[in-house]
């Protein structure tokens, strides 16, 4: 058996990735200008991108599954491109799946890194909402009442008159 499907899996992740890359990169932009409807239009997209790459992702650990099953090799829980490299004696072969395998390992962290940076972009964008909102509301020792205003039980009145 090949590793030609396990490869073809391995560069449509890879091209998926860098599509999820892209989003992740105009996410950037949209937290920046705080375009919110672009944001939520990005969000759907990025979903989107997630479920293919599941969905992909389950394939290429069916094909590593066929593959070292065709090698007379048990499969484990963990089916990785590792693993068929260890278990590939043909040189030309190895090479190639070394190769896509650190391709899309490079197209990861980046995205990885890409998704760091929004997310702490995110973040400070709502510790600056939240700061603008306690500087606009009034802190507890500085509201002020007169006793005109307090009405309730702190105010002791007596509503009959006991010499009647």
């Amino acid at each position: 058996m090949s590793i030609e499907k396990i490869l073809q899996s391995l560069n449509k992740l890879d091209m998926l990735h860098k599509s999820l890359l892209e989003v992740a990169y105009k996410k950037t932009e949209a937290i920046k200008t705080s375009d919110m409807d672009n944001l939520n239009q990005l969000l759907k997209d990025e979903q989107a991108h997630i479920a293919g790459i599941s969905q992909l992702e389950r394939q290429r650990q069916q094909e590593v599954t066929d593959y070292l099953r065709a090698k007379g090799i048990a499969p484990t829980d963990n089916q990785t491109v590792a693993l068929v490299l260890e278990n590939t004696n043909i040189l030309e072969e190895k090479e190639l799946l070394t190769e896509a395998r650190k391709k899309l390992l490079r197209t990861i962290k980046t995205l990885k890194n890409q998704n760091d940076l929004n997310q702490k972009m995110t973040f400070q964008s709502l510790q600056f909402v939240n700061m603008t909102l306690d500087m606009l509301r009034p802190k507890p020792d500085q509201i002020n009442y007169s006793n005109s205003e307090v009405k309730g039980p702190t105010q002791n009145k007596n509503y009959f008159d006991t010499q009647a």
